[in-house]
Parts: C-alpha cells; structure tokens; sequence
C-alpha cells in the first residue's frame, strides 16, 4: 500500500512510496520531482550539490518548463509594443509552488501543486493565470495531468513541458524509440535523418525532433534490463534530446512548442480569458 509522507530537508519534500517504489516532490524548489526509486532502480539522475545551490539551475529530476520552452533570443520577446525578458525554459522551475491536494487509494497516490501569477510574474509575462499539476504515482507509472487558466482579459500565448533527467550509467547499451525521420541540431540548425542511434562520443547532443509520428517515446537501458515509455497528449509537438559526454544522463523532453515559439508562433498555445487546457504526459516502467 502506498503513503504519503513529509520531510524536511533543504527543501520540505513530499514521499510517496511503498516497500518496493518510491517518489520524491519537492513544491518550493519548482513543483520539481527529484527522484522516481523502483526496487533500488534509480529511474531519474540528479545532480545533488546544484540542487542545493539556489543560484544554480537544477539538473535532475523533471524541471518544468513554463510559460516557454527552451530559450528566446536575447532572452526577449515583444508583446504589446513592449519588449520583455524571459530567461530559458521560464519561471516556473524557480518559483514554490502551493500543495492544494493529496489523495491516497490502496494502489495509487496523487498530490496536486499550484503555481498562480504573481508581482514576480508579472513583470516578465504579462498574463495572470492559475496552473495546476497533479502527480499520479502508482509505483511503475508516473502521471502528470495539467491545467492551464487564464485569469487576463486577453488571450495567452504560452508553451510547456518538461526536461526529465533519465539515469544512464552506459549510453551506448541505450535503445531509442522516437517517432520523427528527422532532428535538427540546436547550434548549427542543420536537419539529419534519424537512424535510431547517436554519437555518444561527442561532447554534447542537442537537438529538436518538430515533425512527429506519434505521441509516444521509448528508451531501452539493456545495462539495466528496463525499458522507459514517455506518452503525452496532443499538445505536445517536440522532443528534445540532450546529453552531456561525462554526465550519467539522458534527457528526452516533450514540449509544446519548439525554441522561440513565443517570438515565432510556432507551436504556441493561444489560450482565451477565463478558458482552461488540460494535458498530460505518462511515464510508465517495466522490466524486458
């Protein structure tokens, strides 16, 4: 059976375990899930000394990106003849955000976060608005069902998504499964063919697949002996892969949109006052 349970470490963490399975929460640091245990199987990597360091960007666990993804040009965008900053991937993974729920059943367990505009805000996004995650936790399958309102008087343009950080010990024992003929690399724009495979020997990977076939994505770790299946609503239109040579992880990120969508257009969400969008992506664990 599933419980609930609190502790205070640098940050007032939430658990939600069982004697075989365990996830981790931690509201005030982003809504940012910093660990996801099942039978001594660390499914997220997480970088311990950033993570305590509040002048550093977490890397590790599922940072969440809103109200963009990715970076803007200069860190800018114009909105009513006004130009404002926004720094890569947004707020919300900097920002606490408010438990309002926590349910537990026999086989299941969810708590619900709340992250609403503020004076902080406000400054760099024009538009009020209320988002609501709710963390679904049965033990091999994560959930994370969203909704997004909009409290201004004028449509919100936004993009969302998430950049989990996937332990892997061994990147060339790794199976790929992503749905797209084709990736564009982020520092030369240049379009390759997918063939299943990367270069793990380069110093870094970061790339965009926009051209998707499917709504879901899956990784084999054969070191491990698990495969990892990533599935997302319709809303979700890019995965992004990046890696770093010398690091112990993979991230494979659903977004929205692409990079400088807020700018572009490309991939925006428009959404009209007082109306909510509701989405969601699943990760889901098993032994092959």
């Amino acid at each position: 059976m599933l419980k609930i349970t609190k502790e205070n470490k640098q940050y007032q963490t939430y658990i939600i375990s069982n004697e075989n399975c365990s996830l981790e929460i931690v509201p005030k640091k982003g809504g940012i899930v910093t660990s996801w245990q099942i039978e001594n199987h660390d499914i997220f990597y997480l970088d311990k000394e950033r993570f305590t360091d509040p002048n550093l960007s977490v890397r590790g666990g599922i940072p969440i990106l809103f109200p963009i993804c990715g970076d803007l040009p200069d860190n800018s965008y114009s909105y009513d003849l006004q130009k404002y900053n926004l720094k890569q991937h947004g707020f919300a993974r900097d920002l606490p955000w408010e438990v309002t729920s926590e349910t537990l059943n026999n086989d299941s367990g969810s708590l619900t976060l709340t992250l609403k505009s503020n004076q902080e805000t406000l400054l760099v996004y024009p538009w009020e608005f209320e988002v609501n995650f709710t963390y679904k936790f049965t033990g091999n399958t994560l959930r994370i069902e969203q909704n997004y309102t909009n409290k201004s008087s004028v449509k919100m343009p936004f993009s969302t998504g998430f950049h989990p950080y996937f332990s892997v010990k061994n990147k060339f024992k790794l199976e790929l499964n992503i749905p797209s003929s084709e990736y564009q690399e982020k520092q030369t724009k240049i379009v390759h063919p997918w063939s299943g495979k990367f270069d793990f020997s380069q110093q870094e990977i970061d790339v965009s697949f926009t051209s998707l076939q499917g709504n879901s994505t899956s990784m084999i770790d054969q070191e491990t002996g698990l495969e990892l299946v990533i599935s997302f609503s319709e809303q979700y239109s890019t995965l992004v892969f990046w890696t770093l040579k010398d690091k112990d992880f993979i991230c494979l990120e659903p977004w929205t949109g692409p990079r400088n969508s807020l700018n572009s257009g490309v991939g925006l969400i428009y959404l009209d006052p007082e109306t909510t969008v509701n989405s969601w992506v699943e990760m889901s664990v098993k032994k092959v």
